[in-house]
């Protein structure tokens, strides 16, 4: 009877170590990276997760003693076995799918649409018609407002639809797109909280949302400060420093390692030259009353630049670089390619950072009917490429990108789709697929990457 005791607690015994030794195999399988929810972890595969929650409980040392520690041993083995096989299968497929990121290629983000189905209302969507600011023009345009969702404030159509920016699985498609196209850094549109353009509601709560999605994906996030009201010196300071205490401890803020060595978070400043120099001056320069240099919420600025004269206001504000946004070649110094060789020098001889902004076209006659002329067609691709062949012909260490969905101007790489309704004919991305502007943006990343190297050489 004592030697069958001492069997049953050796069998005991072993089974229990063997439980634990699968636990911590099991635990080991998961990446260190695979925490925020990164879908290249196994937290991304929830029938793992409950397959494996559903065998821990259900295969306790406990549970086991009450029954054949054989047949539930076998199990646990079978199933463990199975759901890793499946779930690695899974992991290394989409690791296949998506090309690796590129944090030199910045897009620029909107997350300021909305639908009823999430917002009660459509924003943005729904967009009024601008009148010109000459009424004897404007008198010969229509007016009023888009009537979603036949009639939307955008000449191409969303394959998403009039979409939510609260919805999650548009956001996770959102990551998907930008990383399927190897972008590596969302320029976020971005106001402060309770703050919004006249025709969209605060998103702030977005934010930690978009944050969590773009980690998945490795993506990074940047803040585009839009031009809020009174916007100054002191209310940037303020508004930095929330943006770098609320979200700088985030996995996906983005810093931006400089030549000097030092790691520094990176702010787009939109419609810079609307404040003056002096006042930009008194934030951005080391001698400045509210000096935001070689303190904790210093950073990199990057401001706007439209006119060339801008170039001289920019370097004596304090800018650490300029960028040109606009995706209409011709339509201001900034965004003429033609220009961009000149302003990278000058650029260079200032110890300013140069990030031109390429397109893939410019339409915005749905929301301003009277802006024909700064029409810019897409030749199928052929004026994206251009541009990008500008912006690696000067050698610009980051590429930015208008846009992934201003849907508005016609400058989205987002997909689109053909469609029809009443008298709206949309226009779209034919003879090539939805996705031909991630493709080709995929594409230029890749070439950009490779001419990078010949430079460094």
């Amino acid at each position: 009877m004592a030697r069958f005791h001492r069997r049953t607690c050796i069998i005991l015994l072993l089974f229990i170590l063997f439980i634990c030794s699968m636990m911590m195999a099991l635990k080991t399988l998961r990446p260190d990276r695979a925490g925020f929810g990164d879908p290249f972890g196994l937290g991304l595969l929830p029938e793992l997760q409950q397959r494996t929650t559903f065998l821990e409980n259900k295969h306790s040392p406990l549970t086991a003693a009450n029954g054949d520690s054989v047949t539930h041993t076998n199990n646990l083995h079978s199933i463990a076995l199975n759901s890793i096989k499946t779930s690695m299968a899974s992991v290394r497929k989409l690791e296949e799918e998506l090309p690796s990121p590129n944090y030199n290629f910045h897009v620029f983000y909107y997350s300021w649409f909305g639908n009823p189905q999430y917002d009660g209302k459509y924003i943005h969507w729904n967009h009024p018609l601008v009148p010109h600011w000459d009424s004897k023009i404007a008198i010969n345009y229509p007016k009023g407002r888009h009537n979603p969702p036949d009639d939307i404030a955008s000449s191409f159509y969303p394959e998403l639809g009039t979409y939510s920016s609260k919805d999650p699985s548009v956001i996770e498609a959102h990551m998907q797109q930008m990383r399927s196209a190897s972008v590596g850094v969302i320029a976020l549109s971005w106001y402060p909280p309770g703050m919004a353009d006249e025709n969209g509601e605060p998103g702030e709560d977005l934010v930690p949302v978009i944050l969590n999605n773009a980690h998945k994906y490795n993506l990074k996030v940047t803040f585009h400060i839009e031009p809020y009201k009174d916007r100054d010196d002191r209310s940037m300071y303020s508004n930095v420093k929330y943006i770098v205490d609320k979200y700088g401890g985030h996995p996906a803020f983005y810093r931006h390692k400089t030549s000097t060595g030092r790691t520094l978070p990176m702010f787009y400043v939109y419609d810079s030259y609307v404040t003056i120099p002096e006042i930009w001056a008194n934030l951005l320069t080391v001698s400045g009353s509210q000096s935001i240099r070689n303190t904790p919420y210093d950073g990199l600025f990057i401001a706007l630049l439209v006119e060339e004269k801008h170039k001289h206001e920019i370097h004596r504000s304090g800018f650490d670089g300029i960028y040109t946004y606009f995706a209409t070649n011709g339509f201001s110094y900034g965004s003429s390619h033609h220009n961009w060789p000149s302003l990278k020098a000058f650029c260079d001889s200032s110890n300013l950072m140069f990030i031109p902004s390429v397109g893939p076209g410019y339409i915005d006659t749905n929301i301003r009917p009277w802006n024909n002329h700064n029409t810019r067609n897409r030749v199928n691709g052929k004026y994206y490429e251009t541009a990008f062949s500008a912006a690696l012909l000067v050698r610009s260490e980051i590429i930015s990108i208008t846009s992934f969905n201003e849907w508005h101007e016609g400058t989205q790489i987002e997909k689109a789709i053909p469609k029809k309704t009443g008298q709206v004919t949309y226009l779209d991305y034919k003879p090539h697929k939805p996705t031909i502007y991630l493709e080709l943006t995929r594409k230029w990343s890749e070439k950009y990457s490779k001419e990078k190297e010949q430079w460094l050489m």
